[in-house]
This record gives C-alpha cells, sequence and structure tokens, in this order.
C-alpha cells in the first residue's frame, strides 16, 4: 500500500495532537459555545420584547 500526503499529514497531526493535549481546542470549542448560547438567547428572547406603539 502506497502512502499518500494525504494520509501522512493525518498521522503527523494524530502524533501532535497526542503530544499537545486538547488543552487550546478545548478553549475554543468553550468560546463558540458561550457565545453561541448568547445569541441564541438572543434571537429567541427578542421576539418576546414589549413594543410601546
Amino acid at each position: 500500500m502506497d502512502h499518500t500526503p494525504v494520509t501522512d499529514w493525518i498521522n503527523e497531526a494524530a502524533s501532535a495532537a497526542e503530544k499537545q493535549g486538547s488543552g487550546d481546542l478545548l478553549r475554543v470549542v468553550l468560546i463558540v459555545m458561550f457565545f453561541g448560547c448568547i445569541l441564541t438567547a438572543w434571537f429567541l428572547l427578542r421576539g418576546y420584547r414589549q413594543k410601546d406603539d
């Protein structure tokens, strides 16, 4: 079986992830989830605003 650059890249990324850990990825995921929850709450709750016409 011939190795292609894609499989080499995947293997290198997997070995680098094992060495580095998931600290940076976890931080990014938590920040995106935080802002996503705020955006979702704003979008859902803006329809309940009372209009003073």
